[in-house]
């Protein structure tokens, strides 16, 4: 019987997780091999079962009757417990219901304008700093994170401290484990006093939305919504800029050296190509959250599962099946249809996915048109991706733009 395979799969020695831009070549290899369910030996010692085909994976995100978020919350590497991520129907629904309003595709396409702003304003900070200059920090952090609490009504004194919070409660390693839990106190006891500011004078932000609105919502679910909206808002979409620029700059694409050439002389395909990137480069850093098998099921692969197991669904595997993505390792900005699973899938679809969607759609499309000779400023390979972290995305991307 071969042995459980590690995971996550970019564990180096001491165990820490450290991904690059590309997905682990063993992801295709398990998928393409028996049903495509794998044994996998997590961190802790703990055996769980990797679902790599896309129709498995879906199955597994979608009958939450069958695989269970909180009865799995034991083996979460992230504190999830009371927050969106980590609640089964009907409670999920119930937080969820208290600011979908707001993430409506209608009610983001009126964010449009206000996005473009914004991004063309911290780009203007970036250009008139100079070069050489990192995208992240300087660019796509700044961007989505001023967005995300401005929608909130984070006072602008705060938001840097959730920046840091944010960065240690994301630490999946043994190591950041205490930072995290420190990290979570602090954001607890940050937004526990604004939710009740708003509570008593409440305004026309998010924020009194959930104070108010959510007023069913038990204290502990009413703190944890905002910081969950907070991170899920902007650590995203920033590592999704840096991701899909690093890889745009590093591709071919048709008859262009890079595929982000293509895209200057090829404005209109920019949302397909933000869409085509999400696939193939998500910001998934060790596979979508562990369920708990809860009564014996049958995949549509074939693979049989028993009450109790672990199970691990990984879009990254799922994006590249070839029964349901033609050619998927191909970049194909014009892919139609194209039903990844980065933003997941069923009741735990990613509430800021059309949001996050427009942000980088917004910053690609101001990229590409302003700063069309944008290239990196350092070779490729040493761009290093957050080690150890549950978001992936480079740590930096230094880029130079000047003919």
């Amino acid at each position: 019987m071969t042995a459980p395979t590690p995971h996550p799969l970019d564990q180096d020695a001491d165990g820490v997780n450290r991904p690059g831009l590309f997905k682990n070549p063993a992801y295709h290899e398990m998928r393409e091999t028996g049903t495509g369910v794998a044994d996998v030996r997590r961190p802790d010692g703990s055996i769980a079962k990797l679902i790599t085909r896309y129709h498995d994976v879906e199955q597994v995100l979608r009958n939450h009757a069958v695989f269970s978020r909180e009865a799995a919350a034991d083996a979460d590497d992230v504190d999830l417990e009371g927050t969106l991520l980590g609640l089964d129907p009907d409670e999920h629904t119930s937080v969820r219901g208290s600011v979908r309003d707001w993430f409506t595709p209608r009610a983001v396409e009126r964010l449009r304008d206000t996005a473009v702003e914004r991004a063309a304003a911290q780009l203007k900070v970036m250009v008139e700093r100079g070069e050489p200059a990192d995208l992240v920090t300087e660019f796509s952090l700044p961007f989505s994170l001023n967005l995300v609490c401005d929608m909130l009504g984070l006072p602008q004194d705060g938001r840097l401290r959730f920046r840091e919070w944010g960065d240690a409660f994301l630490g999946t390693t043994e190591q950041t484990r205490i930072g995290a839990d420190e990290a979570l106190i602090s954001m607890v006891a940050y937004m526990s006093e604004l939710v009740e500011e708003r509570r008593h004078a409440p305004g026309d932000d998010l924020l009194s939305q959930v104070a108010v609105g959510g007023a069913h919502l038990s204290p502990d679910r009413q703190i944890k919504l905002p910081i969950t909206l907070v991170l899920g808002g902007w650590e995203t979409v920033a590592s999704s800029v840096g991701i899909q620029v690093h890889a745009l700059l590093t591709h071919p694409y048709g008859d262009y050296e890079t595929a982000y050439s293509y895209l200057t002389d090829h404005p209109e395909a920019v949302p397909g190509a933000v869409t085509e990137l999400e696939r193939m480069f998500s910001v998934t850093a060790a596979d979508a959250m562990p369920r708990r098998v809860v009564q014996d099921v049958t995949l549509p692969s074939g693979a049989q599962l028993r009450k109790g197991d672990l199970v691990i669904p990984s879009s990254d595997a799922a994006n590249y099946d070839p029964r349901v993505f033609d050619d998927p390792h191909r970049m194909d900005f014009a892919r139609d249809p194209n039903r990844h699973l980065s933003f997941g899938y069923g009741v735990h679809h990613c509430i800021g996915r059309h949001l996050g969607h427009l942000e980088v759609v917004t910053a690609m499309a101001l990229l590409t048109r302003e700063l069309p000779a944008l290239r990196l400023a350092v070779p490729s390979e040493e761009i290093v991706y957050k080690p150890g972290h549950a978001v992936l995305g480079p740590k930096a991307l230094p880029v130079a733009w000047s003919g």
